[in-house]
């Protein structure tokens, strides 16, 4: 497993998502010290590729771990080369909340806000 000391990706998550992550994780009895959130890329979505977000128990054997100070997120080998540089933020508004993502490397995109191509 990777360390924080080596990170190959950097992935941002602001302090509004941060609190949501963490309702997550506590809803979901996950502990912070071995658990965590991933973040991760999949092929699909009306672009090509779609974001996807879970929380779980813990790391994989060849996920790249990042902290983020109150929990750690992981990052397999296949989503990293889509998610240097991504800003991950949680926003409310008048037609609903969830997380946004912003893909610095995204050649395109769509309205959903989740997919995007590269």
């Amino acid at each position: 497993m990777s360390t924080m000391n080596a990170p190959e990706v950097a992935v941002t998550i602001t302090s509004a998502a941060a609190v949501e992550v963490q309702k997550f994780m506590v809803a979901e009895n996950v502990t912070p010290e071995v658990g965590g959130l991933r973040v991760s890329v999949q092929p699909g979505g009306c672009s090509g590729f779609k974001y996807s977000l879970l929380i779980e128990d813990k790391a994989a054997e060849d996920d790249t771990i990042l902290s983020q100070g109150a929990f750690n997120v992981f990052v397999d080998p296949f989503s990293m080369q889509y998610l240097n540089g991504v800003v991950i933020d949680y926003v409310t508004s008048m037609q609903g909340s969830g997380f946004t993502f912003k893909n610095p490397n995204a050649s395109g995109g769509c309205g959903c806000g989740s997919s995007f191509s590269a």
